[in-house]
């Protein structure tokens, strides 16, 4: 004969797993999901739990277009396009001048790795938006005249040049700054639990839908596009991640390779080892601005760099002298990383 006493138990038991899927379904119904596309032809997710189920996707594309009329070169009328064209320029908006605070930052951490004058040279190795030139030592040298962060000058409220010529260009990490900017939104208005993600670069606080921590991919840094796939995820809790990879953007010419990412010191494409660096930090706009200047300066300064600095790690991928892949993960992140 059965006790019923032990079925009290079991009986409690099935309560409380239909009160956690009745959680779980609550969750995830009053999860909402963004999607679109800004800066040209990049998409935007935008994952975020929200009990009253508001929906902010034209605060988000209206606050996106704010942001690009800032510092989208694409953009004629753009804040940085008119600082570009002239040698002086007073702000309009809240965004031309932390991006240069954060630039002038990253550019002196990094030796000057980090340079957001680098355009012209970007473009006449046929990376940018105009037409490839023919290079040479002498087209370099008038080139890299335009270029060193040093030589623009900037307070508050205004920003100006010292060489005539010298543009600005912040693509190398202007995902970074939107993703902040949109994750700033949302916790403005009470949503801790999100993930937004702009052009791969993501940010990333309190659960996902299903009630865990994030979990981020990181792509397998092949040349072939159709051939990667994830090599590694990492849980991401509480911090931004953002990756930045030669393997991306290249193109061959007499059987040599030219990658997109131009030394500042040299004029050049780099030539090293490093494949991929993927940083983790507090904001996004840091991490996206120190993985482009890893890309310059290659693995062990990387590493060196980064060991010095709290709250942020790094995952590199390289190739070995056999030309196999290898990866480098800082102490802070080595246990996230699957």
């Amino acid at each position: 004969m059965l006790d019923k006493r032990k079925l009290i138990p079991l009986g409690v038991v099935i309560i409380l797993l239909l009160f956690w899927k009745f959680q779980q379904d609550r969750r995830l119904e009053n999860y909402q999901l963004l999607t679109g596309r800004t800066m040209g032809p990049i998409a935007y997710n935008i994952k975020y739990l929200d009990s009253d189920e508001r929906n902010y996707q034209l605060e988000v594309d209206s606050l996106l277009q704010a942001f690009n009329q800032s510092l989208s070169t694409y953009i004629p009328s753009s804040e940085i396009s008119r600082f570009n064209s002239s040698d002086r320029f007073e702000f309009e908006s809240g965004y031309f001048f932390p991006v240069l605070q954060l630039s002038k930052t990253i550019h002196q951490l990094t030796g000057g790795a980090f340079d957001p004058t680098v355009g012209p040279l970007v473009n006449a190795w046929g990376f940018g938006p105009g037409e490839k030139r023919t290079i040479d030592s002498l087209n370099i040298d008038s080139l890299k005249a335009l270029v060193g962060f040093e030589k623009v000058s900037f307070d508050k409220s205004q920003v100006s040049k010292a060489v005539e010529g010298l543009q600005l260009d912040f693509s190398a990490i202007a995902k970074g700054y939107a993703v902040d900017v949109v994750g700033e939104f949302l916790e403005a208005r009470g949503v801790n639990d999100y993930m937004v993600e702009i052009g791969g670069e993501v940010r990333c606080r309190g659960q996902n839908p299903e009630g865990k921590t994030w979990r981020i991919g990181i792509e397998e840094p092949t040349l072939e596009e159709e051939e990667r796939g994830l090599f590694a995820t990492v849980i991401l809790e509480e911090r931004s991640l953002a990756t930045s990879g030669n393997y991306r953007n290249f193109y061959e010419l007499d059987g040599k390779k030219y990658v997109h990412t131009i030394s500042p010191f040299t004029g050049e494409p780099v030539q090293h080892s490093l494949l991929s660096a993927s940083v983790f930090s507090k904001s996004c706009i840091t991490a996206d601005a120190l993985a482009t200047g890893f890309m310059v300066l290659g693995l062990e300064r990387s590493l060196e760099i980064v060991n010095q600095l709290d709250s942020v790690d790094a995952y590199f991928i390289y190739a070995d002298d056999e030309g196999e892949l290898q990866t480098m993960a800082t102490e802070g992140i080595e246990k996230m990383v699957r």
